[in-house]
């Protein structure tokens, strides 16, 4: 996936634990690490904000868009085939 989560670099940056930012945010620690992890697929802007409020910091410092070969998942290698439908 092109997009990808620098949330551990910017909690790195601020000192601030998994946990300390579930509290700030009121996020469960699950939800927090698969957004971490860049497993999430989706994130509401609400939950955002709320990140960006605790880590002080812009949703560009959070989100990248790396361009590229889309057609292979990075986390399972396994090919889109969605674009030959």
């Amino acid at each position: 996936m092109p997009i990808i989560v620098n949330l551990d670099v910017m909690m790195a940056r601020r000192k601030m634990s998994l946990g300390e930012l579930s509290e700030k945010v009121q996020v469960t620690l699950s939800n927090l690490s698969i957004l971490k992890t860049g497993k999430a697929k989706a994130i509401r802007f609400s939950t955002l904000e709320a990140i960006c409020e605790a880590l002080q910091c812009q949703p560009g410092d959070l989100l990248e868009y790396l361009p590229g070969d889309t057609r292979y998942d990075t986390l399972d290698n396994t090919p889109d085939n969605s674009k030959f439908k």
